[in-house]
């Protein structure tokens, strides 16, 4: 069910603003309240990533976000789950390499003790199919 305007869809897009400046802040302790135990991440070129390797990124450096966007979010709501896909925008470096990029992204929440929590990131690159050769 749509839930644009809902309760549901405003503490998705706080939550999400919450995750962006962690991100944005390499803010591991935020990052870790407002990820599940299980949480998982798909990364935009098919690597899988659990909770603690996502954070570690972050904890040992290797990952660096100076900006990041998330917008055209449109949350949907299952029950105690909610899916929110919209539009992710950074501009990073991962092990000093330039990880600019602009994605799809689809995360997944419960509902958890009251609140939502994330269980699950997807990216995938924004960007035209190749062209067949």
């Amino acid at each position: 069910m749509d839930s644009t305007g809902s309760d549901t869809h405003t503490e998705i897009l706080k939550l999400g603003e919450r995750w962006a400046e962690a991100e944005r802040n390499a803010d591991t302790d935020t990052l870790d309240d407002l990820a599940a135990a299980g949480f998982r991440l798909v990364g935009p070129f098919g690597f899988v990533l659990d909770k603690a390797q996502w954070l570690a990124r972050y904890r040992t450096g290797a990952l660096h976000t100076s900006s990041l966007i998330w917008d055209q979010v449109d949350v949907r709501e299952y029950g105690d789950t909610a899916v929110a896909i919209g539009r992710h925008t950074q501009q990073a470096t991962y092990q000093g390499q330039k990880a600019d990029g602009q994605f799809r992204a689809t995360h997944v929440f419960t509902r958890e003790g009251g609140g939502w929590m994330l269980v699950s990131q997807h990216l995938s690159p924004v960007a035209p199919p190749g062209r067949p050769g």
